[in-house]
């Protein structure tokens, strides 16, 4: 770490922003370069060469990063930012570059040395959890008193969904699950006294889900099943309970 050192004479810029818009207009980075350049003439230190990222402060793996880190080793230069969370967002990564040696400075905070911006980035990082907690809680709590969550942003179609469409769906799904479960009613039923309540019994021994999904079945859910499978037989023919 560099912290009570002489400070170092050349610099490294890295400016970043998040998204390709803000990259491709150049204003969001032609900011932070004049906040650094101002801040390294100040110092009275050589500026070396500038790098850039348009990505995530969570990604350390970004290109522009990575290359203002070697260049630093290299020439043993201050990697300076407009702001420290252009550098990273992370404290454990800002924590590596002070234990590699590499000092950070940002062009907001001039007064702040390496154990500052440390803290400073501790801190913020800890703020940022507390923040997605609290939010987590929020919406838990507004969904157990039955708020609907989410909202309407562009994508939500203009009329509503079609009941009776939707109702139909319903019907046929139940009808596919009805057949296909008379199939294990009639094998079960075929090597036992078959009625309703002795079949249910069977189902449930041999772990066949009911109609819902459910693992225990009952003489009325064999009886609804079977009259269910009886009322579509005339409509499909083939079909039999």
């Amino acid at each position: 770490m560099r912290i009570g050192t002489q400070a170092p004479r050349l610099a490294v810029g890295l400016t970043r922003v998040s998204t390709a818009e803000q990259g491709n207009s150049g204003l969001g980075l032609e900011a932070q370069q004049a906040s650094i350049r101002s801040f390294v003439a100040a110092q009275g230190w050589t500026l070396v060469a500038e790098y850039s990222d348009i990505a995530s402060g969570k990604d350390d793996r970004r290109p522009g990063f990575q290359t203002a880190l070697a260049r630093c080793r290299q020439l043993d230069a201050v990697l300076v930012a407009a702001r420290l969370d252009r550098i990273t967002r992370r404290a454990h990564t800002l924590s590596q570059l002070l234990e590699d040696g590499i000092s950070t400075r940002a062009a907001d905070m001039p007064s702040a040395d390496d154990l500052m911006l440390w803290i400073y980035a501790a801190m913020a990082q800890k703020e940022r959890e507390l923040i997605s907690e609290r939010t987590r809680a929020a919406l838990a709590a507004a969904k157990a008193r039955g708020k609907v969550l989410g909202g309407n942003r562009g994508y939500r179609p203009v009329t509503g969904p079609d009941a009776q469409e939707a109702a139909r769906a319903r019907r046929e799904i139940a009808d596919r699950v009805a057949h296909r479960l008379a199939l294990e009613v009639g094998s079960v039923g075929a090597k036992i006294a078959a009625t309703p309540t002795a079949v249910a019994r069977a189902l449930t021994a041999r772990g066949v889900p009911t109609p819902r999904g459910g693992t225990a079945w009952t003489h009325t859910t064999v009886a609804r099943l079977l009259d269910r499978v009886s009322c579509g037989a005339s409509s499909q023919p083939g079909q039999s309970k």
